[in-house]
Parts: structure tokens; sequence; C-alpha cells
């Protein structure tokens, strides 16, 4: 947090996430993992960009049924929680198409 409170926006006016992966690189307390199949970095940086990626999102939930970024499919699928959470989380959003695929999750777990 104290390194983010410190950064000044660069020259595109943007505060760069990369300005953060070089100080803990110059303090040798960067890690580095290579990001399998099925992850993407998305800028979102400008109002083009940002349309891009929610363009990118919104291709990649319609033809494969799945929604990106659902924390609770996610700690559903990990185990973290189960049906009767998952089902208890979507009818606090009913009549949403969020609810919807949550108890499309549940449902799952009742076959």
């Amino acid at each position: 947090m104290e390194m983010a409170a410190e950064l000044r926006p660069s020259a595109r006016g943007e505060l760069e996430i990369t300005d953060i992966n070089n100080r803990y690189l110059r303090e040798g307390r960067l890690s580095v993992r290579r990001m399998g199949r099925g992850f993407v970095w998305l800028d979102t940086g400008t109002h083009g960009s940002l349309h891009d990626a929610a363009e990118f999102v919104r291709v990649m939930q319609t033809r494969t049924g799945q929604m990106v970024g659902c924390l609770e499919e996610v700690a559903y699928r990990m185990g973290f929680i189960g049906a009767e959470t998952l089902l208890r989380l979507a009818h606090g959003l009913s009549g949403t198409h969020y609810a919807d695929y949550l108890l499309g999750l549940a449902a799952e777990a009742g076959d």
C-alpha cells in the first residue's frame, strides 16, 4: 500500500503497475510465474482499451457460457463454499442473469 501511495502518474497520466514491478525487482522481492492458458492481461487505462476489454469479456462469456471473474464460482469449485451457500448467494441476487448463472452451478451439483 505504501508503494502505491508513492506512485506518480506517468507521461500518459496514469499510475503504472510496471513502476511497482520495477521497485520489487530493484529490492530483490519480485517473483514471476508464467500464466498458463486461460489467463489474459487486459489493459484498461484508456476509454478505448476499457471498451476493448469489456467486449473481450462479453464475447468470451457469450461463446463459452461461463462467467469471467465469478468469485462465487471459484469459491464453489475450490470447495470453499458448498451448494447451499451458492444457492443462498444466488437468491440474494434474484432476477439477475448472474443469479441464474449461480443457480445453474448449484443445479450441476444435484446432477
